[in-house]
């Protein structure tokens, strides 16, 4: 199943997407249904209110989620093509829900920042509450996939060592545009990941290449805290990425920014100034 929130003219709702229209679930947004402890069967069998798909305006998926966790170099290919060893332990940093953006909306640039990159990304939502999760109830507690791209202000990343301040600028990280369901007993999901600026291709890789796939992440993650229904998850970003080039090419006003993810869906993003109007 599709599973996406909408913006309508009454507030957002949560709507499955079928190949004719996008039905009404009853909730708010994806959020409010993913705390339901039958979720997936009362998703699968509602029948309400019908919308267009063309005129559909998606928000993200879970438009406030508890907890927004990310997670840096775990792309195998590219960590052995930089000359490093494989971590043994995820890099985890985290985002703020306002950072977050639908799958068509315009990206605001990070105020101040003259080096803004991209970083295509599969994201994992968690459709469950766990902590302390064996594999089991890891592969159990995901709820599905999204397309997540990690719009990263590079110049104020590297101030310090904490790279929050360069991952969470406002209305900076296209999510959506929707959620596609996976089944608790289903293999880790292997899918061409790629990105493109201008038309040009940038980034392509299989997350079949993840160090620490989504089951991994989220047995790891409910060691340190509890993940609840909503939370998402930002796998990493493979190479190809514009501060790593020679020389570094960055993101602009007027870029236009495609994240796809094969199975699952594309974010197509235009980048605008900071004195733009922007819907979360």
């Amino acid at each position: 199943m599709r599973l996406a929130t909408i913006r309508t003219a009454e507030g957002t709702r949560a709507v499955r997407v079928d190949d004719a229209a996008a039905v009404e679930l009853g909730h708010p947004d994806l959020g409010a249904l993913l705390r339901r402890p039958d979720w997936r069967a009362e998703a699968a069998a509602a029948d309400g209110p019908g919308h267009d798909l063309a005129g559909l305006d998606y928000a993200p998926p879970v438009p406030s989620p508890e907890k927004i966790v990310c997670v840096g170099l775990n792309y195998r290919n590219h960590i052995l093509e930089m000359g490093r060893e494989l971590p043994e332990h995820p890099a985890l940093f985290a985002k703020f829900a306002r950072s977050q953006v639908g799958a068509y909306d315009p990206v605001v640039l990070p105020a101040g920042s003259d080096a803004v990159d991209w970083e295509a990304e599969l994201g994992v939502i968690v459709g469950a509450e766990v902590r302390h999760a064996t594999p089991e109830q890891a592969r159990a507690a995901i709820a599905g996939y999204t397309v997540v791209n990690d719009v990263t202000a590079r110049d104020f990343q590297y101030r310090s060592p904490q790279w929050l301040q360069g991952k969470t600028f406002e209305a900076s990280t296209p999510v959506g545009p929707w959620l596609v369901t996976a089944e608790p007993g289903d293999a880790p999901l292997s899918a061409e990941l790629s990105c493109t600026v201008d038309g040009e291709l940038m980034q392509k890789a299989d997350t079949g290449d993840l160090v620490f796939d989504p089951a991994a992440l989220v047995a790891y993650i409910s060691r340190i805290v509890t993940l609840v229904p909503g939370d998402l998850i930002a796998t990493g970003t493979p190479g190809g990425v514009g501060h790593a080039r020679k020389p570094p090419r960055y993101l602009g006003e007027g870029s236009e920014l495609v994240t796809r993810v094969e199975g699952v869906g594309e974010c197509r993003n235009t980048l605008v100034s900071g004195d733009a109007p922007v819907r979360g």
